[in-house]
């Protein structure tokens, strides 16, 4: 059995998140993968890879996105797993799901100062 990278996480935690908080995550994880590889670090890049793996596992098996998220979320993890281990790529280039993560990490952010905002005016 593979280890537990996120325990806080995978024991429900996660499921408070939102999309886009999840996705930011997982985001953070392919990065630090790509880095890995990129410099030839073997076991730097399987354990990056491994904790992206698990953030995106927990996020396609949150119940709230059991719906027209879920087959997009399903493409997303075949769509990384061909980039990160195929030698030939027959997707995308690594740019496209950068941008695809960045724009989710802006958008964690924006709601959270959003958030923020709205608890500090509230009080």
């Amino acid at each position: 059995m593979a280890p537990t990278y996120h325990p806080t996480l995978a024991a429900g935690r996660w499921y408070e998140l939102t999309l886009a908080e999840q996705l930011g995550n997982v985001g953070s994880e392919y990065e630090r993968s790509l880095r890995a590889k990129s410099t030839g670090d073997q076991t730097r890049f399987e354990h990056a890879f491994a904790r992206m793996l698990e953030l995106l596992d927990l996020t396609i098996s949150d119940s709230r996105w059991k719906n027209h998220r879920l087959k997009e979320l399903t493409r997303l993890r075949e769509v990384l797993c061909d980039e990160l281990w195929n030698e030939k790529q027959e997707y995308v280039q690594p740019n496209d799901l950068r941008e695809y993560f960045l724009y989710f990490g802006i958008l964690a952010r924006n709601q959270r100062d959003h958030k923020m905002a709205n608890s500090v005016t509230e009080k």
